[in-house]
């Protein structure tokens, strides 16, 4: 019996004898971080010539971890870290609207710097746009690695497939879920805890839209869960904290919980309110 559990044991191992470990991704995704900013970065840059160099070590590094993954065609790895390279700073730009909206949309936020340096939401977001530009480009197995290496460092759950416009802002962050069909408007502001999920999980649903679109400019406050493919918030709408919403929210409305009033000779049934403004 323990002679057949090592035989699979083999086996596994010999089908992929030098894949990219987790680990070695991460390594990679740390040292691409440093190419964003200088606050993430082990050496600082001097020159042009530098940064063109680190660059130039960074797309060798990720050729060679993609074809030494099976699931990629090695004749085609340099057209796809070409095509994630060229997306770095169409990247790095739409990071600097997110720090911009968390620092506008932050009291508590003294300097970009500091949203750079230390909020979670940020490194979250971070995190996602270098995952779904790999995704875009067509680097298998590597976008979710990284995208659950910063749900370990964050507790924010963002799968790399999720589409986020501009200017998005995540304040405080934890236990927030975005599911992999999840789109996401400009201007969009998201508390602690709020679930953008699917209303069923059955696999059968895997290449359909199964999650939510959030329109601009919407605001959805702590622990809201938000679920299913057809639903749409629209623009300019509010989502109050703890509600639970299957179906679409028109534009410019206010969606908040309301407690039923105590009455011995009725069940007390909570409620939750629409109220366009």
């Amino acid at each position: 019996m323990k002679e057949d559990f090592y035989k699979k044991l083999l086996l596994e191992h010999t089908l992929c004898p030098d894949c990219p470990s987790p680990v070695e991704v991460v390594r990679f995704f740390k040292k691409l971080c440093g190419l964003f900013f200088q606050d993430f970065a082990v050496k600082k840059f001097k020159t042009i010539e530098e940064i063109q160099n680190y660059e130039s070590d960074l797309r060798t590094e990720l050729s060679k971890l993609l074809v030494r993954n099976p699931d990629n065609d090695a004749s085609h790895v340099p057209d796809i870290v070409s095509e994630f390279f060229n997306l770095i700073p169409i990247i790095h730009g739409k990071l600097a609207m997110d720090i911009d909206a968390m620092f506008m949309g932050d009291p508590a936020a003294k300097s970009r710097r500091e949203i750079i340096r230390s909020y979670p939401g940020f490194y979250a977001t971070f995190v996602h746009r270098i995952a779904n530009g790999m995704l875009y480009s067509g680097i298998k197995d590597m976008p979710r690695i990284i995208s659950e290496y910063a749900h370990s460092k964050t507790g924010i759950d963002i799968h790399p497939g999720a589409q986020i416009g501009s200017h998005f802002c995540i304040d405080h962050g934890t236990g927030i879920v975005i599911g992999e069909t999840s789109i996401i408007g400009n201007h969009v502001k998201i508390y602690q805890g709020v679930t953008l999920g699917a209303l069923s999980v059955n696999k059968e649903d895997a290449s359909t839209k199964r999650h939510p679109t959030i329109e601009d400019n919407v605001v959805i406050y702590a622990s809201a869960t938000i679920l299913g493919g057809n639903t749409i918030i629209g623009q300019n709408s509010v989502i109050g904290g703890n509600v639970w919403i299957t179906r679409s929210v028109p534009a410019n409305t206010k969606v908040y919980y309301k407690a039923a009033m105590a009455n011995d000779d009725a069940p007390q049934v909570d409620t939750f309110v629409f109220k366009e403004y």
